[in-house]
Order: structure tokens, then sequence, then C-alpha cells
């Protein structure tokens, strides 16, 4: 064959490895990127970080391990997914343990099915049987979703939005004189009703009052004006006073 040819046939097999080679790289670079992403994905769930990464918190070795065979956790879990032994409660705010957006506007439908599925999920009659450890667990596993449902109703819930922030004292707090003397007249109106179908009108006033304000507050909410909210809070408190005054005016005394 003329030198020439083989040299055109070399340098034209040179060049298709030279690009073979660089599609090898760029899908290798593109499999390392979609490891990168993966990875950071898993470390989250396992609650941990890449090294050279700043974390808010640090969890040790052992909070992201199954206490009973030592496997690593994934993610939020109540049971291992190796020997299936109850794991201990991870701190996570309520909305998330109840599967809610962190908004005013809960479906409380939903709220009481996901409080019905997780009580039959860790409810410690279901580990009667079962280590003392994870008895324990389940106790506080009730309690925390017991907790967090009671909390997600719709004064406790505006109140847990708010941080954790009580709301001041009736006392404390500063009103507008129209509403405090409208929760005068009801109370008087409550004390001297002299049937049971007076009391269910004061009640039915009240429930639409409570609905008005769990709309006020929902928009105040949405539009980030948290003092708003505290003051439509404050309001629904008194309103959450009559209620408890109402149910214990309908018990009979002895």
């Amino acid at each position: 064959m003329c030198p020439k040819i083989k040299f055109f046939l070399w340098g034209t097999e040179k060049k298709k490895s030279r690009q073979f080679t660089g599609h090898i790289f760029r899908f290798k670079e593109f499999k390392l990127q979609l490891w990168g992403g993966r990875a950071q994905v898993m470390f989250q769930l396992w609650g941990l970080q890449p090294s050279g990464v700043p974390r808010r918190s640090v969890l040790s070795c052992h909070a992201a391990r199954c206490w009973n065979c030592g496997s690593l956790r994934r993610g939020n879990v109540f049971f291992c997914h190796q020997c299936r032994a109850l794991q201990p409660p991870d701190r996570t705010h309520y909305f998330s343990l109840m599967d809610c957006n962190r908004s005013f506007r809960v479906n409380t439908t939903k709220l009481q099915h996901r409080f019905q599925q997780l009580q039959r999920l860790v409810h410690p009659g279901f580990f009667s049987q079962r280590s003392q450890t994870e008895k324990d667990f389940s106790e506080k596993h009730s309690t925390l979703v017991n907790d967090a449902y009671k909390t997600l109703l719709a004064l406790s819930r505006g109140l847990y939005l708010l941080h954790g922030i009580k709301i001041a004292k009736e006392t404390d707090y500063e009103m507008d004189s129209q509403f405090l003397m409208e929760i005068m007249e009801i109370n008087e109106k409550l004390a001297e009703a002299p049937s049971e179908a007076a009391m269910k009108e004061i009640e039915s006033t009240i429930q639409a009052k409570q609905k008005e304000c769990t709309d006020n507050v929902s928009r105040a909410f949405e539009q980030d004006d948290f003092e708003k909210a505290k003051e439509i809070l404050t309001k629904m408190k008194y309103f959450s006073n009559i209620e408890e005054k109402i149910k214990l005016k309908k018990i009979p005394s002895r």
C-alpha cells in the first residue's frame, strides 16, 4: 500500500479514537454528576453531609443506625428495613409527621386519617411481645403522635405556626373595647341562659364567629402578617373559653 494512503488511514483512525475516547470521558463525567446528585440526596436522607459542606446540626453515626442490627437507617422511617425493629422517634415538626403542608389550612379529615394510621402502626398494644426497648419507643411514638394531632387543631395549630410563641394572657393583650364588650355580653347571656334552646343559640353564634376567625387567620398566615394572626388567635382563645363553658353547662350536675 502507498505510504501516503497508509498515513492518511492511520490519521483517520487516530482521530476516531480520540473522538471515541472523548465520548467515553464525557459519559463518565455525566455518570459522576448523576452519582453526585444521588449521593447528596442519600446523604440528606441518612442525616449526613459530604465532607466540606457546612451543616446546621450533626447526627452521630449511632443516631443514624438501627439500635438493634446496626444497619444504616434510610430516612425518617419507623422500622429498620433489615430487622424490622421499631426505631426511636426522630426530631421532626408536627406537620411533617402528620403528612400535612405547613399551613394554617389543614384538611382535618386527612389529619384524622393520618392520626389513626400512625396509632395503628405504633400503638403500645401491638408491642406487648416485643423487646423492652421497642415497648419504650412505642410509648414515645404514641405520645408524639397524640401531641401532634392535638397541636394541629385550629387554635393550637396557629400557635405552632408562630414558632411556639404563646399568646399573651387575655388581661395582658390589648383588645379593642368593642370586642371586649361583645365577650362580656355573651358571657352574661350564657350565665343567664334559662333553657337549652338559649344555650344552643349562643353555641351557634360562637361557632359562626370561630369559622370567621379561622378564615381570617388563614389569610393572615398566607400574607405573612403574623401580628394580625396573633391578634385573631387571641380572639379565638376568648371564643374557645366560652365554648368550654358551654360544654360544662351541658354536663348535668349531681
